[in-house]
């Protein structure tokens, strides 16, 4: 799951220390919410959870051999779907439908580490590293031969979006972030939590360790499937739905880029030193520029900053949904609908 960058770390641990009541929104459709307004949407049209891909396709872009699923007309609108950890890409089928009927090109791909995208050398170091990731989807819209796009993520699949869009602006048209503004840095992240705060990063502290390697190596399914539970406790997700995301878990490399990232997060573990200046940047918690809807659901069970604490991060046309109906972390995968209609509002800006 997500951790916060060190304006959203630090206004989060304001929340909690002072026990700041979070504001609620009025009622407004997302299609007309405008500027910096904010609402409160139910996710009354949620779709079934139990839909699969059709064919996975895999192109080569950077170090990687990527797996990514293609849904809509190809010269369709580009929007490029990231799902975060412990997920995979099927947290987006049926937002990916949603927007193929809309004349959208959604494209999904596995991040590194999951699904069937895999290194192109056993050399390439299992770096899990922020700018790591986003370089990634760079590579994959070069090889894709997409010169800009819409770009919508949660959890890690957020944090990459908000990261492409602060470094690479010309290449987003505009974004949808669950739970806002996500870039983080090591330096942030060494400042101490409270220690109710800090409970609820314990996956993070068991992955600095070697017995949480070894752990997470042995255990994995069952693992995700507690961080599934406890960070969307009223989605009632059934072994089906999480077996096709699970299958994901079984890449060669998804142990060691989930136990680096978090590592890396904490400093435990150093980075490539050709993303260096990608990473001083992002340590100054940059602004982002370009059109943006930040969504959150009423129920996420995962940390995460309250919306007036990034809204002044986004600079340009900027709205945010709360989507109420026991919507957890996995917002896509529980209120598609919701995350469809953001992507639409987000393009329409």
């Amino acid at each position: 799951m997500e951790t916060t960058s060190k304006y959203g770390r630090r206004s989060f641990l304001n929340t909690i220390a002072l026990t700041i009541a979070a504001a609620e929104f009025g009622v407004l459709n997302p299609l007309k919410a405008q500027g910096k307004a904010a609402s409160k949407i139910s996710n009354s049209t949620a779709l079934s959870t139990n839909s699969s891909f059709g064919q996975i396709k895999q192109i080569k872009a950077g170090v990687l051999d990527v797996g990514y699923a293609e849904v809509g007309p190809a010269n369709g609108p580009a929007v490029i779907l990231l799902h975060g950890w412990p997920y995979d890409i099927h947290s987006y089928t049926e937002v990916a439908s949603l927007l193929a009927a809309k004349g959208y090109r959604a494209i999904v791909p596995h991040l590194r580490g999951h699904g069937s995208t895999q290194f192109l050398s056993a050399k390439t170091a299992r770096n899990g590293q922020q700018s790591a990731i986003a370089a990634d989807i760079i590579a994959l819209m070069d090889a894709l031969k997409i010169e800009k796009a819409i770009v919508g993520g949660f959890d890690w699949g957020a944090r990459t979006a908000n990261i492409i869009a602060a470094l690479w602006p010309e290449r987003v048209k505009a974004m949808v972030s669950v739970s806002g503004y996500l870039i983080g840095s090591q330096q942030a992240n060494k400042t101490p939590l409270p220690p109710k705060v800090e409970l609820t990063w314990w996956y993070q502290f068991y992955f600095s360790t070697e017995r949480g390697r070894e752990g997470y190596e042995a255990n994995r399914r069952d693992f995700n499937k507690l961080i599934w539970q406890t960070a969307s406790p009223n989605w009632k997700f059934d072994n089906a739905t999480f077996e096709k995301s699970a299958a994901s878990f079984d890449n060669p490399d998804h142990v060691a880029i989930v136990i680096h990232n978090y590592r890396w997060r904490l400093g435990l573990a150093e980075g490539e030193t050709k993303y260096d200046d990608f990473e001083k940047v992002l340590a100054t918690a940059p602004a982002i520029t370009v059109p943006t809807v930040t969504l959150e659901g009423d129920a996420n069970g995962a940390p995460h900053p309250a919306p007036a604490n990034y809204a002044a991060k986004f600079k340009g046309k900027y709205a945010h949904h709360t989507i109420s109906g026991g919507i957890g972390h996995n917002l896509p995968q529980e209120a598609p609908q919701a995350f469809a209609d953001a992507i639409i509002e987000a393009d329409n800006f």
